[in-house]
This record gives structure tokens, C-alpha cells and sequence, in this order.
């Protein structure tokens, strides 16, 4: 097998490659594994056995820019055309602890391939293009089977963070129903170990994961080896299921679940299907940035898809109009309209018009009942009422 000439014959690779040369130099991992599938390749490793200081030597020669991104683990970036390309050193593991590994250079293949956790992740092209497959992984590849490389309970213990992405893989590249039985009894008997793990690095899996075209499965499949409530309490994978089994005006379907091709919903929404998991506290579970636990929080919230629209905008009501139909709330007919409708509109009045007669906290308190009486006319009651109300507020003792 050998892979497409579209990858192999990138103008900057070939400079890299061709700077390697003295040495073994191929192209490895995931750029492998999605070229041969006709996935979109965005990054390119290189495996070598030159050690790191050659790597730099040789890059230096050829014109090129080497940064030492990660030499303590045998990685150099080389950069060519602007663009960089990891170059690491053969390796095979000297000591782990779950976390991390102490490693040691090789000059073997075979000791790389032995080291890295799925067959389909072990794949190595040769500069003609020709692939290698140290351990089997092309029947994995073609077959869509996630298979740990070599015995699962030792792949996991070295890293247990190996165990998400074990179901992340799974939900991005597996066939449904194919999940391999040795691989899930593994991470369901070292479900524990993901304790050991800080919970950024779990909080990064959990987000590619979610942003699958459709994890689904992937995720029940880890609430059924217990390691779903290790990551985070209180979730239920019923609770995407459900979200991905609502289609209102088409939205979803069979294979597919809300995401960045819906109307309302424009970006890779993890977090709509992070919030249809239900967890106690999802953004301390996965450590969530402010803005990523404040779309939590609002996802959550009580206010009507207009009131959402309104202050939230079009995106947000949209993925709360789709998370409450997935919990059984009858939408209306026309809640796009209403959502749309919403967002566009603009408080007919403001404090210039109360100013008059109103200040200080009486003006706040005139506007905020104003407001509330306005969205609750579903944004139709004309600005003289607004003011009478805001005036009737403003100055009742």
C-alpha cells in the first residue's frame, strides 16, 4: 500500500525528508492513518533514527529552521516553507508511571511501532510512499477497529489518559458496533487510574471526543466500563442520545447529531452535547475556561428561547431549543422564526426617556421592569406603555 501522491510530493515535506536523508527519515501516526482513510491530513510527524542533535545539524545544512520544541523527549520542529514538522527520534520506553515516560533513543522501528498505543496510529510511510506496518495496523485501519497495540493492560498503565483516547479514536475512526471486547474490558478494569490524570488533559480529550460527528456510541460505551463517571460525576450518556435523536426541521438524524452544519448552531458543539450529558459539574470536571463554563451555565438557564435569543443570541437559543426538545419540551411551530426575531431586537426605550422624572436606582429599576414587561409580550408592547411601566416603577416608594 502505498500513500497518495498528494501528501507525499508537499513541497516543504520533501525538503524535510531530503534533509534527513543520510538518515532513516518517515512520515508517521496520524497523517499516515488519515491520508489512507481520504481524511483530512492536518499535521505531519516524521520519525527518524537520527538522534536529536543530528536532526538539528542536518536541518541547519539544508537552509532549514530547527526548534528544539521538545528535545528532552528526542523532538525537533523543522520548520520548511513556513510551515513546521515534528521530527522525533526512534524511542522506546524505559520506565512509566501512568502519566508519563522516561524514554530512550533507538535506531529500530520495531521499538517505536512497540511504544505507541493503537495499531492504526503505527503506521510509518516511506519517503517513495510505500507504508510499513510494524504491527499490524492496516487490517485494523481497513477493518475501523481501535486496537491497542500489543497487550491492552500494559499500553494502558503507561499512560492512562490512554483510556479516553481509546473512546475518542473509537468515536472518530471505529465502525459502530465494532469496539474491540479486549480493549474495552482494559479500560473498564483501569477505569481508576484516570485519577492520576490531571483534569486539563482529560477536559482536552473529553473535547475532541464530543466534537465527533456523532460520539454516541463512543459515549455509552464508556459509561458501560465505568469510566464516564470517573471523568464526570452525574453523566448520562442517555442524555446525548437523546440529543442527537431529536430532528426538528431536520436537524438531526440517524448518524448524525447537532453540530457545526445546523441552522442555528454554527461551531463544532461540544458544548451543547457536554451540557446534554447532564454532569454535576462539568466545568470543574474538566476544568472549562470562563467562557467555556459560562456556555454551561446558560445552557442550563431558565429563560425562554426568546429571552435566550434576546440577551444570549440566535446561537445560544438555538442549541437550548434543540437540548430541551431532547429532554421531551413540545417546541413551537415556528420557534426558528421566534429565535431570529428575538435576537434582532433592540429595547424601544432607554434612560433619556425617563430621565425627566427618573435617576439613580429608581431609573435602573424603571428600566428593568420595562424590559421584563417588553420580552414578555414576546417584544411587541409599543414604547409609551414601556415608559408608563417604567415610570410606575421607578416611582412607587
Amino acid at each position: 500500500m502505498r500513500m497518495p501522491e498528494a501528501i507525499m510530493g508537499d513541497s516543504a515535506l520533501r525538503r524535510v525528508l531530503a534533509a534527513l536523508s543520510p538518515h532513516r527519515a518517515l512520515v508517521v501516526g496520524g497523517a499516515v492513518r488519515n491520508a489512507l482513510l481520504g481524511q483530512p491530513v492536518e499535521d505531519i510527524d516524521i520519525a527518524t533514527d537520527a538522534l536529536p542533535e543530528r536532526v538539528v545539524d542536518l536541518a541547519r545544512a539544508a537552509g532549514l529552521k530547527p526548534v528544539p520544541t521538545g528535545i528532552e523527549h528526542g523532538t525537533i520542529t523543522v520548520v520548511a516553507d513556513g510551515r513546521g514538522f515534528e521530527v522525533t527520534t526512534f524511542r522506546r520506553d524505559v520506565e512509566t508511571d501512568g502519566r508519563r515516560a522516561v524514554v530512550d533513543f533507538s535506531d529500530r522501528i520495531e521499538d517505536d511501532a512497540a511504544r505507541r498505543d493503537f495499531t492504526m496510529n503505527a503506521l510509518y510511510a516511506e519517503p517513495s510512499g510505500e507504508v510499513l506496518d510494524p504491527v499490524g495496523g492496516l487490517p485494523d485501519l481497513s477493518a475501523r477497529r481501535l486496537r491497542f497495540v500489543g497487550d491492552p493492560d500494559e499500553r494502558i498503565t503507561e499512560d492512562y489518559l490512554r483510556i479516553l483516547r481509546f473512546f475518542r479514536f473509537h468515536a472518530h475512526y471505529g465502525r459502530p458496533g465494532a469496539a474491540d471486547a479486549k480493549a474495552l474490558a482494559a479500560c473498564a478494569r483501569h477505569a481508576g487510574g484516570l485519577a492520576h490524570i490531571s483534569r486539563e488533559r482529560i477536559g482536552a480529550e473529553m473535547r475532541k471526543l464530543l466534537s465527533a460527528d456523532n460520539p454516541v456510541e463512543a459515549v455509552q460505551l464508556m459509561e458501560d466500563a465505568g469510566v464516564l463517571a470517573q471523568v464526570l460525576q452525574g453523566a448520562r450518556a442517555g442524555g446525548l442520545a437523546a440529543l442527537c435523536a431529536v430532528a426538528p426541521d431536520g436537524d438531526a438524524g440517524p448518524g448524525r447529531c447537532p453540530g457545526p452544519r445546523d441552522i442555528l448552531t454554527k461551531k463544532k458543539d461540544w458544548e451543547l452535547r457536554l451540557a446534554s450529558l447532564g454532569a454535576d459539574d462539568p466545568a470543574g470536571a474538566l476544568r472549562l475556561s470562563r467562557a467555556e463554563a459560562r456556555v454551561q451555565e446558560e445552557l442550563h438557564s431558565g429563560l425562554t428561547l426568546g429571552e435566550a435569543a434576546y440577551r444570549l443570541g440566535a446561537g445560544r437559543a438555538g442549541q437550548l431549543a434543540l437540548l430541551r426538545a431532547s429532554r421531551g419540551e413540545a417546541l413551537r411551530a415556528d420557534w426558528r422564526e421566534q429565535i431570529d426575531f428575538a435576537a434582532r431586537q433592540v429595547l424601544p426605550i432607554s434612560a433619556a426617556d425617563l430621565s425627566h422624572r427618573l435617576s439613580g436606582p429608581a431609573l435602573g429599576r424603571g428600566l428593568k421592569a420595562a424590559e421584563a414587561a417588553w420580552i414578555e409580550s414576546d417584544f411587541l408592547m409599543p414604547a409609551p406603555a414601556l415608559v408608563d411601566i417604567a415610570l410606575l416603577t421607578g416611582e412607587a416608594p
